[in-house]
């Protein structure tokens, strides 16, 4: 068991699953010290994600319609595409832990991309308006630049895309 830096007690059930953890304290910290109208965190954060979607689209998971529906825009517009998945209350069932206010990884081979989300969420301290975008299956690609995979770069064109359209409406 340890320590975040929201205060919350985390069960580590898998050492693996040490990205979610970090990138809880992240949001964590800048929920303390900011107040951003919207709350949108990216992150390599899953393999299931490929499981899910392969390699055409990043994962989408907010609670919340209408920043959904912007960022799905804003994938569109830029080529970034983002498939929203579901964030129910059923998936975070697993986190829960008799020693800690939670666990970090359910042990459980189904949804876990899901599940990761609804982990961070817990950090998210009820942002109205918060996404994850799961970029596991876009960020590295065959470039002709480089051997092997390569960063994509994806998200920024989507969050630049997002931001101007963001900028207009307000």
């Amino acid at each position: 068991v340890i320590g975040s830096y929201s205060g919350k007690t985390i069960e580590v059930i898998d050492t693996d699953a040490e990205g979610r953890l970090i990138l809880a304290d992240a949001i964590a910290y800048l929920l303390k010290h900011e107040q951003p109208d919207a709350l949108i965190d990216v992150a390599t954060l899953t393999g299931s994600i490929i499981r899910a979607i392969g390699y055409h689209a990043g994962g989408l998971f907010t609670p919340n319609d209408e920043l959904a529906g912007r960022l799905a825009a804003a994938g569109q517009a830029c080529g970034e595409r983002l498939w929203r998945m579901p964030m129910w209350e059923e998936y975070g069932v697993d986190l829960k832990s008799d020693i800690a206010d939670l666990r970090n990884f359910t042990g459980k081979p189904m949804a876990e991309s899901i599940a990761a989300a609804k982990f961070i969420e817990h950090f998210t301290a009820a942002h109205p308006a918060w996404a994850h975008l799961d970029i596991a299956g876009m960020a590295f690609a065959d470039s002709e630049f480089a051997q092997g995979k390569s960063a994509t770069g994806y998200g920024i064109r989507l969050l630049t895309e997002f931001i101007e359209r963001y900028v207009e409406t307000k």
